[in-house]
């Protein structure tokens, strides 16, 4: 093979890193985080086996620890605001699991502050969609009990999803939507595994001026199932349809379950709010923070629509923040609502009163 011939088929080596290193976390085996000279070895407790699991705390003389973020240390009574390492010799599979996600824990014994190394691991987890319950080890004079496992640098994690927003166009193709005439649905891939995300253009927008837009996350629930746990469905069915009285418009699909932290964690969230948490505490059981999600996809979308000004159709002014981030002028927000039932109104005064949505709940009540 001629020297320009090999050159076709030189990769970034830090996007082959990240995405080997989550895709074997999700396959629950062991990845080394190193910087410098010192490799921590990690396992996810949301998919590991429990005989893997044993066989870790064996490789490792029962020096491995738990890590606990600041949302699940705070919901077990630390009185930390920074993640904690709590350590694991002697304690179960199921022991780690309890102590990790399972409401009613007892608080540990010990427990100690984690370092930024520890820290960095739950972006892995947070890439992977799984919880971020580490269980980790320090390996750095153990390194050949872990050759056989995948590397990564601590410093490829830092910032990864948002340093690989690189997407191109795959298909735009015309489809026909019931109330709202033909639309062009766009599909673009790239990002962390090469995910398909969708653009709606609804109408035809002028590029050149203010373009209506509206962000969506995935909600399988909400969207598909017309759960009445959340105002979802109707956001995307509502968002929509403005978009169209607006003249037209682009409504960014964006796969982002669970505000980020995928369906698994979702339904396991939903369990505890069945046992009446609120959305955001059940998430801090599960070592969760409120908002997991990132917007550098839709900021690529949008540039490669050629589209630089908007008006957002959005509550959230996190949103926003993430447009005017990625360089999108922001002319203008109007808010997107869905039908209160007694279902979502929690939730609903959840995101208004905890999460800061730009939400008039009391006038949408009293409409009801």
């Amino acid at each position: 093979m001629s020297k320009s011939s090999q050159s076709a088929f030189q990769f970034s080596t830090a996007e082959i890193e990240v995405e080997r290193a989550v895709a074997e976390l999700r396959y629950g085996r062991p990845v080394v985080v190193t910087e410098g000279e010192r490799k921590l070895a990690v396992l996810a407790l949301d998919c590991v086996a429990p005989s893997l699991y044993d066989q870790f705390a064996a490789v490792t003389d029962n020096r491995h620890g738990l890590l606990l973020t600041a949302p699940r240390a705070g919901r077990l009574g630390i009185g930390a605001e920074q993640d904690v390492i709590t350590p694991l010799a002697g304690l179960s599979f199921d022991d780690a699991s309890r102590l990790a996600y399972t409401l009613g824990a007892e608080k540990p014994a010990l427990w100690q502050p984690a370092d930024a190394l520890a820290t960095q691991t739950t972006e892995l987890a947070r890439l992977a969609l799984l919880l971020p319950a580490m269980v980790l080890a320090d390996v750095t004079t153990m390194t050949d009990r872990f050759g056989a496992c995948c590397e990564i640098a601590y410093s490829r994690l830092k910032g990864a999803d948002a340093a690989r927003q690189r997407f191109d166009k795959v298909a735009r193709t015309r489809v026909p939507l019931k109330d709202l005439g033909d639309a062009d649905f766009v599909v673009f891939r790239g990002g962390l595994a090469q995910k398909d995300q969708v653009a709606i253009v609804v109408g035809k927008p002028d590029v050149t001026k203010t373009v209506p837009i509206r962000i969506h996350s995935s909600c399988i629930t909400g969207d598909l199932c017309g759960s009445l746990k959340c105002d979802c469905g109707d956001q995307l069915r509502n968002g929509l349809a403005l978009l169209k009285q607006a003249g037209g418009g682009v409504l960014l699909y964006l796969d982002q379950e669970g505000r980020g932290t995928g369906i698994g964690a979702k339904m396991r969230a939903y369990g505890y709010q069945h046992l009446g948490l609120d959305t955001i505490d059940a998430d801090a059981e599960l070592g969760l923070t409120e908002d997991h999600r990132r917007y550098e996809a839709a900021v690529a979308m949008l540039r490669h629509l050629e589209i630089s000004k908007v008006a957002v159709y959005t509550n959230n002014p996190t949103k926003i923040a993430g447009l005017k981030l990625g360089g999108i002028e922001v002319e203008a927000r109007a808010p997107v609502t869905g039908r209160v039932t007694a279902e979502n109104e929690n939730y609903l005064r959840t995101k208004t009163l905890r999460a800061g949505h730009m939400l008039d709940l009391e006038t949408l009540v009293a409409a009801e």
